[in-house]
């Protein structure tokens, strides 16, 4: 019991004032405060509408400015209607709570289109499997027009599938698939500039840059009939191309061979008659020499004709009359 008194007894001198500076001890239960007394709560209260005041102003100030990338356009609108577009990069200004941004891509944008089944020149049933990069030209005839981005693209790939249906559908498959024979360079060329006029009317204000053809393939149901008549069509056309070869190869032997027998017949005429003139100069020289010898004559035209008709076994039976005779008897008169 006096224990609690003189606790008592010490929290009323600290609270007048009077408390000595010693340390409690141990044992002591003494609630600290301090010795200037109670803070003032005006204080508080100043402090906290400062603050808020502050507050405040940052997020009025923070929502009237916004920032334009380099990248992007700006569009402003004020209870949903357009009031203002911006092109230019920085720190632009707008009205609070009221007004508010949103942005469009400026960079140059790539969209996968739909894949789709188009009948070729000569019949043939393809699957076109394309692309297009795009970009925006008009931001404000982009929100007047199509409304959102979504639309311009629906827009812009309903145009570019019926320009390249039309276009295809003047090409043959091979024409297409056939990099010796393709036409894609000016088909993506034609693609883009006619799609271009048809945005240009309908004043999108968007501009597509390129439109190329990322694969052409065959539908499943009909792949292999096609593949089939396109062997049948090559095997045709080998045929053909060999039949031709063996017509001209034909033409040419036979061309050749008359030629031939052209020039043989030449050689064989011009040969005789060099033949024959000779023949006639050598007779006209055996003629002009032995008309100077008869006799000599006579005993070389027996040899001659001794060397055609006997042979080197030849036994013949001669009468002393004959020429040969004469000779083999080495008589000669």
């Amino acid at each position: 019991m006096d224990q609690k008194n003189k606790d008592l007894e010490k929290f009323l001198n600290f609270l007048s004032g009077k408390s000595k500076n010693t340390a409690p001890s141990d044992g002591d239960n003494v609630i600290k405060m301090s010795k200037k007394g109670p803070l003032n709560p005006k204080k508080y209260i100043s402090l906290v509408v400062t603050l808020t005041v502050v507050f405040a102003i940052a997020i009025i100030l923070f929502a009237n400015v916004y920032i334009v990338k380099e990248s992007e356009y700006a569009v402003v609108r004020q209870f949903g209607e357009v009031v203002k577009f911006e092109r230019d990069p920085g720190l632009k200004m707008k009205v609070p709570f009221i007004q508010s941004v949103t942005t469009l891509p400026k960079n140059q944008m790539t969209y996968n289109i739909s894949e789709e089944e188009i009948n070729t020149k000569d019949k043939k049933r393809i699957i076109i499997d394309n692309y297009a990069v795009w970009r925006i030209t008009d931001p404000k005839a982009l929100i007047s027009n199509a409304g959102t981005l979504t639309k311009a693209e629906s827009r812009m790939e309903e145009f570019i599938y019926s320009v390249i249906r039309t276009e295809l559908g003047q090409l043959k498959y091979d024409e297409i698939i056939n990099d010796e024979n393709s036409s894609r360079g000016s088909l993506n060329d034609r693609v883009t500039a006619r799609v271009n006029e048809l945005l240009l009317n309908d004043k999108y204000g968007i501009e597509v840059v390129d439109v190329r053809i990322r694969r052409t393939d065959l539908p499943a149901e009909n792949e292999q009939s096609v593949f089939t008549r396109m062997v049948s069509e090559r095997q045709s056309t080998a045929q053909l191309y060999l039949s031709e070869g063996d017509a001209d190869k034909r033409r040419i032997e036979a061309q050749t061979d008359r030629e031939v027998q052209e020039m043989l017949a030449t050689a064989n005429k011009e040969a005789a008659l060099i033949q024959a003139e000779g023949e006639a100069e050598a007779a006209k020289i055996y003629n002009s020499s032995f008309s100077k010898d008869p006799e000599f004559y006579s005993l070389y035209r027996t040899l001659e004709s001794y060397k055609k008709t006997v042979g080197e076994d030849t036994v013949i039976i001669l009468p002393s009359t004959s020429p040969y005779a004469k000779v083999l008897s080495g008589y000669i008169k």
